[in-house]
């Protein structure tokens, strides 16, 4: 018996499963690049895509984000945005196959999703209502106008190889389509060349430099990390699925609040005041005892004591909250921007301006504390309220208000289940414990758990950059457990105890196992 015509039933005659999956996914990718290009030329639209990732990740567990960036590091956005897709070509293939019998259900699914997604692009930092239901319906209409054009080929009745034909012409022409709507919307999003905007620039002379000797804080070992880290190699971790791209010529930086005199500062006047160079060690809270989401840097900006000094801070206002472009938050004490530590608001790197994945055109750099609560880059603005009044983004999210970094060291040479040469060996890495006051004078080893003996350490840049040390160990056959700790000026000696990153910060000693032959 022959279906009756989509049009009278909602039913259609019969195609294969791998054509229905084909003519879902096909759809699926049309109506995600819709979305994309309407979310890029729409005012208050956004990226569908990173929208909905970003709900994901507001949607996971604690422990489920602190896996994902345990276990993947700086490639944890890119994967979720994998996931993201492959989730999303699933579900139209699943459409497809629904469609495949009775289309009026698969019209409800892609009805859902773009439902969804447009309440994710409202719920985003660039959203407007108005904006969110563009993006919704642009990925509703064409995906239910692509999955009808490849299921119904249309009232007179067709061959098998007809039909065949006809669903390769349409869907190479959707998938045609398909490709230039993504490319537009990309090259729409790409539309501000950072890089160019970057090169053209040149810093000012700070009037205070870095008083560190590169030189003297420097030891010859083979595979040490260097005391400053390259931009390239600096680990990055932060909310952003997608890197902002800020244009240097138009931003501001907004300092409001609790102040007698709320300030606006384009650009040019942040590179007209009075620089200042500082060598930092930044940290993030998720590091694992020896990990590598810590890095040293060269960061050049303007004092934030100075920013204070110009607008007046009024009393009670107890907290500082930096907020970036795309609505991130961390929130510190006002008095950390007060104590004499050089907390800045950076706009240069190891001598260059920031690069873009580290927050051009400025951020904020606080020593001694972890970067969740600080270390906010794509800086918009900067608020004065209370501690009480406001919670970063973080902090709602299981992790403590007041995180000062913890004393630390790390071995960098020899890597662990390394096979040494028995005799002279030398063992080597970094230590830090930034801070006013604080700064690492003493590293010690041991091995097999037995006595702590005291490392050479190099030159210190400043008290609030990591210190290089080196140990020269006369090693024995056989297995064998290296560990290291290190104490501040203060005398605060580093924690032995195993604790996880959650909620201030891991704890514990770094080692490694080596075999000695």
């Amino acid at each position: 018996m022959v279906a009756t015509a989509p049009e009278d039933a909602g039913v259609v005659a019969p195609v294969g499963r791998v054509r229905g999956a084909a003519a879902g996914v096909l759809a699926a990718a049309a109506a995600t690049a819709a979305g994309e290009l309407a979310g890029q030329v729409v005012p208050g639209g956004d990226s569908p895509l990173l929208a909905v990732s970003d709900r994901t990740i507001g949607l996971a567990t604690p422990g489920l984000r602190d896996a994902a960036v345990g276990t993947l590091g700086t490639a944890d956005k890119p994967v979720l945005v994998a996931g993201v897709v492959l989730t999303v070509l699933a579900l139209g293939a699943f459409a497809g196959l629904r469609g495949r019998r009775q289309i009026s259900s698969a019209y409800t699914l892609i009805a859902v999703l773009a439902a969804f997604a447009g309440v994710c692009v409202a719920a985003g930092p660039k959203g407007t209502a108005v904006g969110a239901a563009v993006v919704s319906v642009a990925l509703g209409l064409v995906g239910a106008c692509a999955l009808r054009l490849l299921l119904l080929p249309g009232a007179a009745p067709v061959s098998p190889s007809a039909s065949r034909r006809l669903f390769l012409l349409r869907g190479g022409a959707l998938a045609a389509l398909t490709l230039l709507a993504g490319g537009a919307s990309r090259a729409l999003a790409t539309r501000v060349d950072v890089e160019r905007l970057r090169s053209l620039l040149r810093l000012p002379a700070p009037v205070r430099p870095a008083p560190g000797d590169i030189a003297a804080g420097t030891l010859p070992v083979r595979g040490i990390s260097p005391l400053l880290t390259p931009n390239g190699a600096f680990y990055r971790i932060d909310t952003a699925l997608s890197v902002p791209r800020v244009d240097s010529r138009t931003w501001t930086l907004q300092v409001k609040g609790m102040v007698d005199r709320p300030l606006t500062l384009s650009y040019a006047d942040l590179l007209a005041m009075r620089q200042y160079e500082a060598d930092i060690t930044l940290q993030c809270v998720s590091n694992e005892v020896g990990g590598d989401l810590v890095g040293n840097a060269r960061w050049q900006g303007v004092l934030l004591s100075d920013l204070l000094a110009m607008v007046g801070v009024q009393a009670g206002a107890d907290q500082l909250v930096g907020r970036s472009v795309d609505n991130f938050t961390a929130g510190f004490p006002t008095s950390v921007a007060i104590d004499g530590r050089p907390a800045m608001v950076a706009v240069g790197m190891n001598g260059e301006p920031l690069p873009q994945d580290h927050g051009f055109p400025a951020r904020l750099v606080v020593p001694g504390l972890y970067g969740y609560v600080s270390a906010t880059k794509w800086l918009a603005s900067i608020e004065l309220t209370t501690l009480e009044g406001f919670d970063g983004f973080w902090i709602p999210r299981g992790w403590a208000k007041l995180a000062p970094i913890k004393v630390a060291s790390r071995i960098d040479v020899p890597a662990t289940f390394t096979r040494l040469t028995a005799g002279p060996v030398v063992v080597a890495g970094v230590a830090w414990a930034p801070g006013p006051r604080r700064g690492v004078v003493r590293v010690e080893v041991r091995v097999d758990e037995g006595r702590w003996q005291d490392a050479d350490l190099a030159g210190a840049l400043s008290q609030d950059a990591w210190r290089q040390w080196r140990w020269r160990w006369d090693a024995t056959p056989g297995e064998h457990l290296l560990e290291v700790r290190a104490t501040d000026r203060t005398g605060a000696v580093q924690d032995g105890r195993r604790r996880p990153q959650r909620p201030d910060g891991a704890t514990g000693y770094h080692g490694v196992l080596v075999r000695a032959d």
